[in-house]
C-alpha cells in the first residue's frame, strides 16, 4: 500500500512551471494533521530537502536554491499538499517525493529527511534547456 501519492510531474522547458500534488493513502497517513515536506533526488545523489510546511500551513521552509521560485501550500479540507514550481531550471530536474512527519501537529526539524515517516513513490520532473 502506497503511503502518499504524488502527481503533476512532467517535462517542461527552462522558465516554465509545474504544480505537484500529494495526498495521503487512506487512514494510514493523516495529511491534515502532520507537517509535510517535499524532497528531490537525482541518480547517484542523496535525497535533498526542498520545502516544508507546518500542519496548519502557518509557516513554510525552503532550501535556498528554490526560494522565490517554489511555493509549498496545503488545503487541509482536501487533505492535500502542493508544490508550485515556477521559473524552472535544468538543475531542478529530479524525482520529487512528498513526505509526512512522523509526529502529529509538529515537525521538529523540517529540513531533515529523518523527521519524516511516510513517503510517496515520487514523480519525475524534467526541465530541458
Amino acid at each position: 500500500q502506497v503511503q502518499l501519492v504524488e502527481s503533476g510531474g512532467g517535462l517542461v522547458q527552462t522558465g516554465g512551471s509545474l504544480r505537484l500534488s500529494c495526498v495521503g493513502s487512506g487512514r494510514t497517513v493523516t495529511v491534515n494533521s502532520r507537517g509535510m515536506g517535499w524532497f528531490r533526488q537525482t541518480p547517484g545523489k542523496e535525497r535533498e530537502f526542498v520545502a516544508a510546511i507546518t500542519w496548519t500551513g502557518g509557516r513554510t521552509y525552503y532550501v535556498d536554491s528554490v526560494k522565490g521560485r517554489f511555493t509549498i501550500s496545503r488545503d487541509n479540507a482536501k487533505n492535500t499538499v502542493y508544490l508550485q514550481m515556477n521559473s524552472l531550471k535544468p538543475e531542478d530536474t529530479a524525482v520529487y517525493y512528498c513526505a509526512a512527519s512522523q509526529s502529529l501537529y509538529t515537525t521538529r526539524r523540517p529540513e531533515n529527511l529523518n523527521e519524516y515517516g511516510y513517503w510517496g513513490q515520487g514523480t519525475q520532473v524534467t526541465v530541458s534547456s
